[in-house]
Order: C-alpha cells, then sequence, then structure tokens
C-alpha cells in the first residue's frame, strides 16, 4: 500500500463558531485586496492577509461589498458559515440550518419515556444504560460548508521562501491561477444540489460561494504556502434560482482527483512563468514519489521539513541550565540527552510573525545549508533552464490516449474492485505528470478524454436506464437529473472473469476428499486435556473435507479458533493423503511464519509463492491441501491464478478468515462473495479469545458496523475521550508503563506522521534512560535516526540477510540494534531472543527498508 502526496485536502466544518480559526492569525485589513501582490502587500505585518471571496455564486447575493477579490469579515462569516445567512443582510438563504437534541435532551428524553412503574434500582440501569448509549452517539451538527485546502509542493514553498520579493508575487500568482482552474473545474462538474422528495434529483447550480484566506507557514513557522478555500453550503440552482445545500457526495469523491488536477495546473503555470523543469524524488517505503523542482536540494527540504530550531533553542536554554547547576559545561553525551529532553518539550504552539520576519530566518537558515546567498540562489533555479515542451491537446496522438485509458483501467483495477468517473480521472492526471501543457484547457481536454476512454473500456455495474428522461429532467448533456453526475459504477472485465471462475471452483466438486470415518476420528479425539472441538468446529472440519469443492471457505471472527480448527483440518486430510499434503499461505512473510509455527506445515508468503509458480519452479500436487489465511487480504486476482493452479493440479483450495474484518490492499472481496453464494459455508461462530461475556457480544456487533456496541465499551470504562493531543499522551504513557512492566504492549496511530512521532517520542525516552547510546546514529527513510538500543522493524523482506536455521529478515520482524557501524550498516537482534538472531543489514537496507518501532 502506498499513501499518496494529497497537496488538496478537504474537511467538513461544522455550522456555529466552526469558522473562528480561520481567523486566530489574520491581520487587520482595510478594503479590497490587491490580488497581483497578494501576500507582499502585508509583508510587515504580523500574522497572515485577511480572506477573500471567491466563487461565480457571489452575484447571486446582489450585494455591492461582495465580489470577488473583495475581503472577508468577521461578522460575514459568522452569517454565512456560523448562520447559513446571507453575509450582508442576514436573511436566510435557503431553509435555516437544522437543529440537533444535545446529548442531555436526548437522555432526558429518553429517560421522560421510562415507565413509571419501574422500580429504583431498575430505573437507575436502564438511565446509566441510556446515559452510555448516547455518550457513545456523536453529536450532530448542520454542515457549514467544506474547507478545501490547497498546498504546494514542499520545494515551490522553499523555492517561494527565500526568493525575491517580485518572484515571490509571481509564485503565488501561480499558486492562485492553479487554485482558480480547480474551482472552476469543481464548479462545472463537482458541485451539484438535490431537489425533490428525500433529494431524488441531482441538479446545477450556479457556481460556489467560497472565501479563501492565504497562509504563508506551518505549525512550526516552516515555509507551507497554502491556501484555506472554505465553500459555503449554500448554492444557487440553475432551473429556479433558490438557495439549497450542496450535495456532499460528489464533493467528497473527487477529493483526491481535484487534488492531482492542482499538482498539475500549478506545476503547467511555474514551468510557463519560469521555464522550471520538475524531478520525481522517492518518498521512502509505504509513500508514492512527489513531483518537485529540480535543482531544489534534498537537504534544503529536510531543514525546513523539521522542528530543529526550536529544538536549537530549547537545549541551548538547557545547556544553560546545567552550567549553572554543576559549574561546568556538559559532556557531548549529556547534551545529546539534553536535546532529546528538548524535543519532547517543544511541540509548538502556533505563534504569528510577520512575513518580513520569517523571510528573514528562512534566508538566513538556507544560505548556511546552501553556503551561499538564498536569495541568489533562488534566482539560479531558474537560470539556464531550457525552453520547455509545452503540448497542445492535439499534439497527442488517440492511438496514445487509448493506451494511456487502458493502463488507467488497469491500475485503478490492481487496487479497486469497482471505481467511478472520479477515480479514473485521478489516475489518468498521474500518468501526466511528467508532461507539461500549453494552456489549462488542453490539459483538461486529454486527461478528461483519457477519463472517456478509460470508462469505455471498463464494464459499466450500474444498471442502464430503461427510459430516457423528459426533457425537464436532464442535465444539459442529455443524462437523467435521478443519476448522480460521474456516480456510474464500474470494474473490469478481468475482474468479472476472475470473480466468476472461483464461483464456478467454488461449486465443483471434482477436488479430493476425506471420507467421513476419518473425518470422524480427528474431530471426535479428546486432547490430553479432556478437551475436544466444540460442534462448529467439527461442523467445518467436516464441511471442507468432505465438499469436493475446488475452493472452499472457513469463515470466522476473531476469537472463533480459527487456528484449532486448522490444526484439526491438517490432522484429518494428512491422514487421507499422506503427511506433507497439507500447505499453507499467508499474506506476508511474518504471518506466514507464525501461520508454519501454529500449524506445523511449510507456509509461504502468497505473492512469493505465486512469483515461483510463475517461474515454473513451484506448483501443486494432486491431492495437496493449500490453505490461505487471512484471505480477505489477498486480492481477486492473485486467489483466481491460485484456484486455477488447483484445479489442473488436482488439488483444494481453502480460503481462511473473516470477510468483516480488514480488506486486500489490492481488489478485493472475494471472500465475502463466496462467504454469500454457498448454500452451506464452514463457518465459526462462538467467540472463545475472551474472559468477559460482554465482550463476546460486543466484538461481534463491532465486527458488523452495531452503533450499539460502543454504549458497550463505553460502559466498561474501554473508551477514554478528550482532545487529540491529550488523547495521544495518555496513549503513550499508558504504553511505556506496559513496556517498562515487561510487558508486550501495542500502540495504533491513525497516520504514519503520528507513528513517526511516536517512535521519535520513544526513542528519545531509551536515551534519556540510558538503553539507547546517540553517539552514532544511523538515518532512516522518514527522516528518523536509529541507534544502538533502538527498537526498529524491517520494511522489506530479504532472504539473503539470514539469521540462522530457516530464519530470515521479514517485512515486519521487531529487532534492537546493537551495533551502527561506521559504513551505515547496523548490527541487529531479534526482540526477545538473548542469543542468536542476529544480522548485519547493510547501509542501503538500513536507509531504505528500517524504521523505528
Amino acid at each position: 500500500m502506498h499513501l499518496l502526496c494529497v497537496t488538496v485536502s478537504m474537511r467538513v466544518m461544522s455550522a456555529g463558531d466552526g469558522y473562528r480559526y480561520l481567523l486566530k492569525s489574520v491581520v487587520a485589513g482595510d478594503g479590497n485586496r490587491d490580488l497581483a501582490e497578494p501576500l507582499t502587500r502585508y509583508y510587515l505585518e504580523k500574522g497572515s492577509p485577511p480572506g477573500f471571496w471567491t466563487g461565480s455564486a457571489l452575484p447571486g447575493l446582489e450585494a455591492e461589498a461582495i465580489s470577488a477579490g473583495a475581503e472577508v469579515t468577521e461578522e460575514q462569516l459568522r452569517l454565512l458559515l456560523g448562520q447559513g445567512r446571507h453575509p450582508t443582510t442576514g436573511e436566510h438563504l435557503g431553509s435555516a440550518y437544522r437543529t440537533f437534541l444535545s446529548y442531555r435532551e436526548r437522555v432526558s428524553r429518553r429517560v421522560d419515556a421510562l415507565p413509571s412503574e419501574l422500580t429504583d434500582e431498575t430505573r437507575h440501569q436502564e438511565v446509566a444504560q441510556i446515559e452510555a448509549e448516547e455518550k457513545a452517539r456523536p453529536q450532530r451538527r448542520p454542515v457549514a460548508g467544506y474547507d478545501y485546502t490547497f498546498s504546494v509542493p514542499k520545494s515551490v514553498s522553499v523555492w517561494w521562501a527565500v526568493a525575491d520579493g517580485g518572484t515571490q508575487a509571481m509564485i503565488v500568482n501561480a499558486h492562485h491561477e492553479a487554485m482558480k482552474e480547480v474551482l472552476a473545474l469543481l464548479e462545472r462538474d463537482v458541485a451539484m444540489t438535490r431537489i425533490g422528495h428525500d433529494g431524488l434529483a441531482q441538479v446545477e447550480v450556479t457556481g460556489i460561494l467560497a472565501t479563501a484566506f492565504d497562509h504563508y507557514d506551518s505549525r512550526s513557522n516552516e515555509p507551507q504556502l497554502h491556501t484555506h478555500v472554505v465553500i459555503a453550503n449554500r448554492v444557487q440552482g440553475v432551473h429556479d434560482g433558490k438557495w439549497r445545500a450542496i450535495d456532499g457526495r460528489p464533493m467528497h469523491a473527487a477529493v483526491v482527483a481535484l487534488s492531482e488536477h492542482y499538482n498539475n495546473a500549478l506545476a503547467d503555470r511555474l514551468t510557463r512563468d519560469f521555464g522550471l523543469a520538475w524531478e520525481e524524488r522517492d518518498r521512502g517505503p509505504r509513500r508514492t514519489a512527489a513531483w518537485e523542482i529540480a535543482g531544489v536540494p534534498e537537504n534544503l527540504l529536510e531543514e525546513f521539513s523539521s522542528r530543529s530550531r526550536a529544538i536549537d533553542q530549547r537545549t541551548e536554554q538547557l545547556i544553560d541550565e546545567y552550567l549553572q547547576q554543576h559549574g561546568r559545561y556538559p559532556s557531548r553525551t549529556t547534551i545529546i540527552r539534553l536535546r532529546a529532553a528538548a524535543t519532547l518539550t517543544t511541540r509548538p504552539e502556533k505563534t504569528v510573525h510577520s512575513l518580513a520576519d520569517l523571510t528573514e530566518q528562512w534566508r538566513t537558515r538556507a544560505s548556511r545549508i546552501l553556503g551561499q546567498d538564498a536569495t541568489g540562489w533562488a534566482r539560479s533555479v531558474t537560470a539556464g533552464t531550457q525552453n520547455p515542451v509545452l503540448l497542445r491537446a492535439d499534439d497527442i496522438p488517440l492511438a496514445t490516449v487509448d493506451e494511456m485509458a487502458a493502463q488507467v483501467v488497469a491500475t485503478v483495477g490492481q487496487s479497486r474492485s469497482t471505481w467511478r468517473r472520479w477515480n479514473l480521472h485521478a489516475e489518468a492526471s498521474r500518468m501526466l505528470k511528467g508532461t507539461r501543457f500549453a494552456a489549462i484547457t488542453d490539459r483538461e481536454a486529454v486527461t478528461g478524454l483519457i477519463a472517456d476512454r478509460a470508462e469505455h473500456a471498463s464494464v459499466q455495474l450500474t444498471p442502464p436506464e430503461l427510459a430516457p428522461s423528459p426533457a425537464a429532467f436532464q442535465h444539459p448533456d442529455g443524462s437523467s437529473v435521478f443519476r448522480i453526475k460521474h456516480g456510474t459504477l464500474y470494474t473490469s472485465t478481468q475482474l468479472l472473469a476472475a470473480e466468476d471462475r472461483l464461483l464456478r471452483l467454488a461449486h465443483s466438486s471434482t477436488a479430493p476428499i476425506v471420507p467421513h470415518d476419518m473425518v470422524g476420528r480427528v474431530t471426535r479425539r479428546t486432547d490430553r486435556k479432556g478437551r475436544r472441538l466444540s460442534a462448529d468446529q467439527a461442523g467445518a472440519i467436516t464441511l471442507i473435507a468432505t465438499s469436493g469443492r475446488i475452493v472452499d471457505v472457513l469463515i470466522g471472527p476473531a476469537g472463533t479458533g480459527k487456528t484449532t480448527t486448522l490444526a484439526s483440518l491438517r490432522r484429518t486430510w494428512e491422514l487421507a493423503h499422506g503427511r506433507g499434503s497439507v500447505i499453507g499461505l499467508a499474506s506476508s512473510a511474518d504471518a506466514a511464519q507464525v501461520l508454519a509455527a501454529d500449524l506445523g506445515i511449510p507456509t509461504e508468503n502468497t505473492a512469493k509463492w505465486l512469483h515461483e509458480h510463475h517461474q515454473g519452479r513451484w506448483r501443486l500436487h494432486r491431492g495437496q491441501l493449500m490453505i490461505v489465511d487471512e484471505a480477505s487480504l489477498s486480492g481477486t486476482i492473485a486467489l483466481d491464478r491460485l484456484a486455477a493452479h488447483a484445479e489442473r493440479a488436482g488439488a483444494k483450495l481453502v480460503l481462511v478468515g473473516d470477510w468483516a474484518q480488514l480488506g486486500a490492499v489490492d481488489a478485493g472481496g472475494a471472500l465475502g462473495m463466496l462467504a454469500r453464494d454457498l448454500e452451506q459455508t464452514p463457518e465459526l461462530l462462538d467467540v472463545r479469545r475472551f474472559r468477559n461475556a460482554w465482550e463476546k457480544t460486543a466484538s461481534l456487533q463491532l465486527r458488523l458496523g452495531d452503533h450499539d456496541a460502543i454504549a458497550r465499551y463505553d460502559a466498561q470504562d474501554r473508551i477514554v475521550g478528550g482532545d487529540y493531543d491529550d488523547v495521544l499522551e495518555r496513549a503513550y504513557l499508558a504504553w511505556r508503563t506496559d513496556t517498562i512492566a515487561g510487558k508486550r504492549s501495542i500502540l495504533v496511530a491513525e497516520t504514519v506522521e503520528t507513528v513517526t512521532t511516536l517512535n521519535v517520542r520513544a526513542r528519545v525516552d531509551r536515551i534519556i534512560s540510558g538503553q539507547t547510546d546517540p553517539d552514532r546514529a544511523v538515518p532512516l527513510s522518514d527522516g528518523t535516526q536509529a541507534s544502538a538500543g533502538d527498537l526498529v522493524i524491517t520494511r522489506k523482506n530479504n532472504r539473503q540477510l539470514g539469521t540462522g536455521g530457516t530464519r530470515w529478515v521479514r517485512n515486519g520482524d521487531r529487532w534492537t540494534v546493537t551495533t551502527v557501524h561506521t559504513d551505515g550498516s547496523v548490527t541487529v537482534r531479534r526482540q526477545g531472543a538473548r542469543f542468536g538472531g542476529a544480522v548485519r543489514l547493510p547501509a542501503n537496507y538500513a536507509a531504505q527498508h528500517l524504521d523505528l518501532g
């Protein structure tokens, strides 16, 4: 899986005072903004420039004070975003915002409805249950708008930060123009409203009402040129002029496509204005490559991608305190530990500075890294550049468009079972990243044509209209208003064919079987502790072993005893087909190692097995049983290849897992499809893992998406609330307390950035406690470092790096660094191993495929 480098993000803004964060750092304005020099006008003022109005729907307000580029006032924001009213007259724009009951009001209403004859004890229990259930439900709030944040690539921000004033203005103008081009696309193809009963029909609008706020720095006061464009949740229908809410569905669906379009539009603008060249930069494992300006060095980007300045300042303070306390200057090791402590205490609050102050600081820092005057260097970025090749739409042959469309479908089909227009549009934009166009109309024409051809090359799943809609119920392009624009669902013939084969093989009865009497000899067996298989476990084994289906499944939620069932299935199968007749596959090398240990069978990574099979080295034999564990993580195409081979070899394939759990990175869903299709599905139902009876039920509810499960966990104090920083702090301290006590504890975070932050903090704590020696460190791919004593995770399988016996370096293995060598290689020992289990990781492996963990 790769994380996208998204430069346009979107979040929903709630009504009320949700707009206030836009004004926190805004300087006092004085009328209309001069967009020709949008930031330099406020060069000496502390804070960011006032917001300005934008959007094609502004004339519909019929207000002289509100026009494109006019300054936004706090009162206007309060009326429009806070209350859904006209920003100058205060009249409602369409219907008033919906109101929702508060937590206390919901509880009071339900408590008042309780029967009066309840005993005090029963009533107390019922009230407690009601409070827990209502507390678990999120407070609903009306949607005030959609905050789209347009951020330039890091190299553009850094170049802008140190350039002269005239160049800065041109860069910002290019950013604004690219942003306007994206908003024009949004107004044409995304922004819609709904009319009719339950909003059944989707109709065109005159455009959007939006306010835009420019910002030039990050929370750490480092260069980050970006603009918040808040689109009000009020649009005017073309057909009747009435104000209504935006249809939110396409606003969410198009975000990634708009982000890719902005990247390309900005690159085109800057290339036309400055003659820039662009290059792809690797961002490390699990991240997509970024397109940056050629000539902007990586170490300069790294300088402005850290909190080094704040850490340096705090470190100096700690050194001064140490000097006063001990009467001597701290040693190098002590300074490193003081710097580690400074890292913990310097998460910055947002501070407000003038652009003049920030630019001076940025130029000083950049000059130190570059070894020359930063402003002079900024001029050299464009000096001597050759005239770039700028294409027109008709420069690209239709045959090339068709080839690219086929590649778009193939690429999207690798990660999705189904897709829509915006998925194809986003991938088409990615394919055109390296191509520069003479005008935005050329880019949009080619991107749209590729998306059109990709739609044509896909298989439409949305049923066609049986009859054309009357003219009054048609969009300008002739499509029905009762169909969501760009909402048609597609798939590919390859995926449909793979699903058809899997379904056919799941109903075929030509696979090897185990006689019933042999099955009974295993399922009725009692183990050394006097335990026997449960009825659902025995029944599942019997169904799988005797069905004759070439493709079979074993469905079981977490904790239902799948491993125990599979171990008995292995004994059953080997009783009839001999030792070695059962092999296993898993989604990762680490998971394969666990499955091999649990079942005592040879097990491999699925991707590795298919690769070796394709090379003609590995294959199944007649009578063999192949178990694919956690099959929901396997893509449909991969499972189809395994199933087809099993049919040819006279073998049997069993897909094990839970269709309700995490899905495949590749296009998946096959396990759930087969489970629903089979008349008799081998399934485990009794959850055995939990000590508490309530937790068994709650886990099954949670698995099915039943919101009532949240109330159960909350009632048992399993959910801890608070703001983001507070929750992160408490979770980290709980994890650290566990690890200090010698327990194995897992701390899970939502984003890679948060994981990195937590890993750095854990490393700092280990340095302070003396567990990690920071004297020599090796840089890792995510910008962190590792030293002797650090805990790390390997992120790539490498069978050449053995640790003794049959064990080797696997993706997901956890290690402790024992030595950092001068050539950048590191020696690591497998966590939990007191002796042996050590391996020396080459420098290039450590730099690219090693993470803190």
